[in-house]
């Protein structure tokens, strides 16, 4: 034996030695190690400190469990923090680092905590930093930020690439231990679509460290064997190295396999990890169970252990936990682990058994102590000594290491993340899985079963039965001679009286036995608030280890079983998940799918800046040379407009095509406003209330046929607005003969507003657009120079003399050039969303800026629009209720800023002058500000109580977030043109 690697033994490859590095010392180990197996060979113990006493903390288990071997592996942008050291596959290369220290692992000022530890009890920050109350903000909350958390994330820009897949199956088979591998065996050879897919980076599950044999062999054999097989069936899919994390509805798995976290060299053309989102007619889930520790004094210290993975590191490993070990046990478990170590050669100390009455037999030459308990620990950065209390006469025993064995819980997180909750089982001394029926059932250990026999007949039971269930022939399964087998009992023991020191129950966020006291004294009683008063089981392990042992020290206090105080509730994801597997490809500009309007190219060619607007790229302005801001270019599209004429891109505008008999009753019910009489060749502006008498959207409404409209609405509003009217049409009102289709991609449509647009227009449009031929609110299809057909539209959003024309999306950007050489003379411009925005405020036209979900046709200044002559319409009957029409309620405004040198913001609050800003004396809001070329001044759009009744009111502008305060008048929200002259020339 070499440090703490044993001569022999294991699935390790001991010809090929990786080299590696912990805290930037240069270690070795080798291939088919894990991180923490490495370590323990290296002699590295200390690997961590806790999360509040920053006590030092070793390995404790061989798994996800893990709550103390939490490092860093990798460097620079590549720095993955909190990952267990159990289960992080060793590569070459790999650098790792310890966390929550500072400014070593083995010298750490957090230290002093342990020191004040009777000042950090359980809920102590309940009762503290509450004086005085200004150094909240400034010193605790700061101070506290600092100290909270283990890893940090403060990390670059990630550099890898993530995917997203789906799969289906007949039988989804989590674990691939024993029970799996019977019930992945069994459903294969029965033909059926399997996915066994296992969280370790070796398929085999707890057969890769158990010593018992089947069919004279090592069970590893006979996983390699089973193994072999089901790479040879078509329709089975083997995952390792993928955690499924969560079970959803409709029998949807989600899991995560590492890819590449396995290799320091990444291959940028291949995913690093891999989302999967696995619908399954069935699962089993032969999830194993995790070995409980021992609650004593001083149970925290590095090199005491699990006993199950003081076996697993030896025989799977080849890694001794030490050199001379402790057994503490109160079951038949450690006594397995005590062969296995005398199998290796490893000294045994004693072995320490609670009961009085156990008939097991330990190896020869072991000393065992009967009836007694370990009631403290000695030894800093590592176990020296345990002191045993055998009915009062004490005993210290030396010992470098400590294999403690509680008993044993079923891992059943996945079985109750929808809401199912565990079953006390007495027998078993643990929680089971509730029936959860919805083709899902538990195997193996996971459901109770702990030998090795047991579990391989309930895998190929449980499979056999889903089987049947689809109604497909059951094929064969002939499990292999089992060895002998160590009767898998216990007694629980949830705390060792006597403890001398701290007895910790959940080892990462320190708590012990005494804290769980405390929260029941101060009231705190019931699983949920004992857990979140005392964060036992709230750490990143989440009580894997230490809940059970938790419940059971509460229910011993309160007199009362396990069963009565119940569990915490169980959620995804079972373990952490990285951002950038959920994320997936879903980043950057794929972070959602991006929309290019028919009149993009056109734009870009005019050198537009473009901006996101919901998932559209919109053209937001369009510089000229010597425009040195935004403003600049902004303000003289916006003069241009009102002088000569513009040409803006409006294609991303929603446009839903309405056919049928019913069609313009379908819309007069959708509409508060009339629409059934409604003219061939005209159109109308409209307006969507929800049931609640609130407006859902504007548009216009126009109808190109007897039963032909064409529906338009605000671009964020697209899809709601048809998803709202398919909902009307097949829920409400399915009677009705309608039909209706998104052309919103079909069509380019862009605005001509301004004083010269008739003209401009008039050059590429062969029909007469005079003002008698093709008045305000036309809507008809003409006919363009180059006999192209186009819908062409009287609407205005400036207030302008204003057209909008819509032609087929492939002929958008040569319409456009055609337009841009007409107006030329005329002096066009092509100008983008903001000159749009500032139009409209100046004409007083609202978008969802004011329509935001909160407001009234009324208050928006519409309500001359609803139809009260209509039998009904979608919000109806809400919006006539009281509140919805109070006298004081905030209505739409103007603001005209009184102070040259502040300018308003959207959000602002409107105040009286002279009144303290309080929720009493708020008046209104913001929601539109805009400087106006027009006016020469900061102007807005604002909702103020009975605003309509204080035009000429002197207004406080009054701006928290930014520190704004300023004066404003109050005015008609129609700013420019108010007898609308040039809007109908």
């Amino acid at each position: 034996m070499t440090a703490y690697r044993l001569a022999s033994g294991g699935l390790i490859d001991r010809s090929n030695t990786i080299g590696f590095t912990f805290d930037g010392a240069s270690l070795s180990g080798h291939a088919g190690d894990t991180l923490a197996s490495a370590l323990l060979a290296n002699d590295r113990l200390l690997v961590g400190r806790s999360f509040k006493y920053h006590r030092p903390r070793g390995i404790v288990t061989a798994g996800p469990a893990e709550p103390n071997a939490l490092v860093t592996i990798g460097t620079g942008a590549r720095r993955d923090p909190n990952t267990k050291a159990t289960v992080a596959e060793l590569y070459d290369g790999l650098a790792a680092t310890s966390q929550n220290r500072w400014p070593s692992l083995a010298f750490d000022i957090g230290a002093v905590n342990d020191r004040l530890s009777r000042f950090l009890s359980a809920g102590f920050y309940y009762k503290t930093f509450m004086w005085p109350a200004a150094f909240w903000e400034k010193v605790y909350e700061p101070l506290i930020r600092r100290a909270a958390g283990l890893g940090r994330t403060d990390l670059p820009r990630d550099p890898d690439g993530y995917e997203k897949s789906w799969a289906h199956c007949d039988l989804l088979v989590v674990g691939s231990g024993p029970a799996g591998l019977a019930a992945a065996l069994v459903a294969a050879r029965s033909g059926l679509r399997v996915i066994l897919a296992e969280q370790d980076f070796v398929l085999g599950g707890a057969l890769l460290s158990e010593t018992t044999r089947l069919d004279g062999e090592a069970p590893f054999v006979f996983a390699r064997h089973a193994l072999d097989e089901l790479h040879g069936h078509p329709g089975v899919t083997l995952l390792p190295r993928t955690t499924v994390f969560g079970w959803y509805d409709d029998n949807v798995f989600g899991a995560v396999e590492r890819v590449q976290k396995h290799s320091a060299t990444i291959d940028a053309a291949r995913p690093v990890e891999r989302l999967w989102r696995i619908v399954a007619k069935h699962a089993i889930l032969a999830t194993g169970a995790e070995e409980r520790p021992l609650v004593f004094g001083g149970n925290d210290r590095p090199g005491i252990m699990m006993a199950s993975a003081v076996s697993t590191y030896a025989n799977r490993f080849g890694v001794a936990a030490g050199r001379s070990v402790a057994i503490f046990t109160n079951g038949s478990s450690g006594y397995r682990t005590a062969e296995d170590l005398s199998a290796q050669g490893v000294e045994i100390a004693a072995l320490i058994d609670s009961r009085t009455d156990a008939a097991d037999r330990a190896p020869d030459g072991v000393r065992v102590v009967r009836g007694g308990g370990i009631v403290d620990t000695k030894g800093r950065r590592r176990v020296r000594a345990v002191i045993a209390d055998r009915g009062g006469f004490e005993e210290m025993i030396a010992c470098d290491a400590v294999a403690m064995s509680g008993g044993w819980s079923p891992v059943i997180h996945l079985a109750c993340q929808r809401g199912g909750r565990p079953v006390w089982s007495q027998a078993l001394q643990a929680f089971l899985a509730p029936e959860a029926g919805d083709g899902l059932v538990m195997a193996g250990a996971a459901a109770g079963h702990y030998r090795l026999s047991e579990c391989l007949d309930d895998g190929a039971r449980k499979a056999s039965a889903i089987v049947e269930a689809l109604g497909r022939p059951v094929a064969g399964f002939e499990r292999p001679v089992v060895g002998e087998e160590v009767d898998p009992s216990f007694t629980a023991l949830w705390h060792v009286p006597g403890a001398r020191s701290k007895a910790f129950v959940d080892f990462q966020n320190d708590v012990h036995g005494k804290d769980l006291g405390l929260a029941l004294r101060e009231g705190f009683g019931h699983v949920e608030h004992a857990k979140r008063y005392t964060t036992s089981g709230m750490a990143t392990d989440q009580g894997k280890l230490g809940n059970v042992n938790a419940i059971g020290i509460l229910a011993a206090m309160r007199g009362v079983s396990p069963a009565e105080v119940g569990t915490t509730t169980f959620r995804p994801f079972y373990t952490p998940v990285s951002f950038g597997a959920l994320a997936g490809s879903s980043r950057d500009e794929h972070a959602m799918p991006v929309r290019r309007s028919p009149l993009h190219g056109w734009a870009a060619r005019h050198g537009a800046v473009f901006i996101d607007a919901g998932l559209w790229y919109r053209s937001s302005w369009f510089p000229k040379a010597g425009e040195k801001t935004w403003r600049e270019s902004v303000d003289r599209e916006v003069r241009t407009v009102r002088e000569h004429a513009g040409l803006c891109d409006v294609s991303t505008l929603g446009k839903i095509e309405v056919f049928g008999p019913d069609a313009a009753e379908f819309l007069n019910r959708l509409y508060c406003n009339p629409v059934l009489k409604l003219p061939v060749g005209k159109a109308r502006y409209g307006l969507m209330l929800r049931e609640d008498g609130m407006v859902y959207d504007d548009g216009t409404v126009s109808r190109l046929a007897e039963e032909h409209f064409l529906v338009t609405t605000t671009t964020a509003m697209a899809a709601g607005v048809l998803s709202h009217m398919e909902f009307a049409a097949q829920a409400l009102w399915p009677e009705l003969r309608v039909r209706f289709l998104s052309v919103s991609d079909q069509w380019a449509q862009m605005s001509i507003a301004g004083p010269k647009a008739r003209t401009i227009l008039q050059a590429v449009v062969e029909d007469d657009l005079s003002n008698a031929a093709f008045p305000f609110l036309a809507a008809r299809e003409v006919r363009l120079k180059g006999n192209l057909k186009a819908r062409l539209f009287r609407i205005s959003f400036s207030g302008e003399l204003a057209y909008e024309l819509a032609v087929p999306a492939g002929y958008g950007e040569a319409v456009a050039d055609a337009l841009m050489r007409a107006g030329e003379p005329q002096g066009l411009c092509a100008y983008g969303v903001e000159a749009l925005n500032v139009l409209r405020i100046e004409k007083g036209h609202v978008t969802h800026a004011e329509l935001d979900g909160r407001v009234t046709p009324d208050d928006a200044g519409l309500g001359r629009m609803m139809g009260t002559g209509k039998p009904d319409f979608i919000g109806k009957r809400l919006s006539t209720r009281f509140g919805l029409t109070a006298a004081d309620r905030a209505q739409l405004v103007g603001l005209k800023a009184l102070e040259a040198d502040k300018d308003m913001r959207a959000g602002a609050h409107l105040l009286k002058d002279g009144a303290k800003p309080s929720t009493i004396n708020d008046q209104g809001w913001v929601s539109s500000v805009c400087f106006s070329p027009t006016l020469g001044t900061h102007i807005a759009l604002a909702f103020l109580k009975s605003g309509r009744e204080r035009y000429g009111e002197k207004i406080v502008v009054w701006d928290k977030l930014r520190g704004v305060e300023t004066f404003a008048e109050v005015c008609d929200p129609v700013f420019v043109d108010p007898e609308n002259r040039k809007l109908m020339a």
